[in-house]
């Protein structure tokens, strides 16, 4: 709802989301969620645009997230319990030189992969209008492929450098 009267301010009450105008009266302003300081009514638009995005990034670095740290376990969990149970050295796909590499290495690329986020979740994922099945594919395609392929990679590289050390 976007609006700038008295009258406005029952529907603003009842919308998902109320844009008052700046120049509106001051029961629109304290009713509605926004208020447009241009008085341009076309940034209702923007604001949808700016919305989309902001749900686009969070659904992306979700998917990055959950993914890398499923990834992440197939480097943590056989080295937890390969000395315990030996017959785990089969999911060891990684082939990580050692529990204590294979762990190190795990905390270290979670320490360089959280900061080098931080510009995405800033930017934010560009927004395209395109359908819902195509965004979709498109970020697991980036997003949940990446999250999995990126530590393995990077784990291993890590624990590559760690074993020389260990």
């Amino acid at each position: 709802m976007m609006g700038d009267g008295t009258n406005d301010a029952p529907a603003f009450a009842q919308a998902d989301v109320g844009v008052a105008m700046n120049s509106g009266t001051q029961a629109a302003k304290e009713a509605g969620n926004m208020v447009d300081l241009d008085n341009d009514p076309t940034k209702l638009i923007e604001i949808v645009e700016i919305g989309k995005q902001l749900l686009m990034t969070r659904g992306s670095l979700t998917t990055f997230s959950i993914a890398n740290d499923v990834a992440k376990y197939f480097a943590i969990i056989p080295a937890l319990f390969i000395v315990a149970i030996p017959s785990l050295q089969g999911l060891n796909i990684m082939n990580l030189h050692s529990p204590e590499s294979a762990i190190l290495s795990a905390v270290i690329f979670n320490a360089i992969i959280i900061p080098l986020l931080i510009p995405l979740a800033l930017k934010g994922v560009a927004y395209k209008p395109i359908g819902a099945s195509a965004l979709l594919r498109r970020n697991l395609l980036i997003y949940g492929l990446g999250g999995i392929v990126v530590p393995f990679i990077g784990i291993k590289l890590i624990d590559v450098l760690v074993s020389v050390f260990i």
